[in-house]
């Protein structure tokens, strides 16, 4: 057991941690399983869906669920599951259509900015002359 209060209090986090992560995981295991056992539309979304979850959570990386997700698709394709396309709904519609109007008006009223002038090749090579021609070697020197 640990005998400092720092690490006292690690390890009841790791504890939490560790019951959460277990939670997330048997989440994942259980609707891998019930997709598998019948594939429909619904299952496939709430499987992906978990996947999504762990990968933002950082329980698995994201090409982990992204390679994931990408096998459920084919044993939907392979079962002959289709995939219905979700309709928006009229609410989220005009509320995406007020954003874009909010933010065409600034960038009407902005004006256009100048790219910044490049130095020459040129240049930097006639300032690199005279600082290498300022070395001189010490036996220069004494001659």
């Amino acid at each position: 057991m640990p005998i400092i209060k720092s690490a006292k209090k690690a390890a009841r986090q790791s504890v939490k941690r560790t019951k959460k992560n277990q939670e997330i995981k048997k989440s994942i295991k259980t609707a891998y399983k019930a997709f598998k056992a019948s594939p429909t539309a619904d299952l496939l979304k709430k499987a992906q869906s978990e996947y999504d979850k762990a990968a933002k959570k950082g329980l698995i990386k994201k090409n982990t669920a992204s390679r994931r997700k990408a096998n459920l698709a084919k044993i939907a394709k392979a079962a002959g599951v289709k995939m219905t396309a979700t309709a928006k709904k009229p609410a989220a519609a005009k509320k995406a259509a007020a954003t874009t109007a909010k933010a065409a008006k600034p960038a009407a009223k902005a004006p256009a900015k100048k790219p910044a002038a490049k130095k020459s090749a040129t240049a930097k090579k006639s300032t690199a002359k005279p600082a290498a021609a300022k070395k001189t070697s010490p036996k220069s020197k004494a001659a």
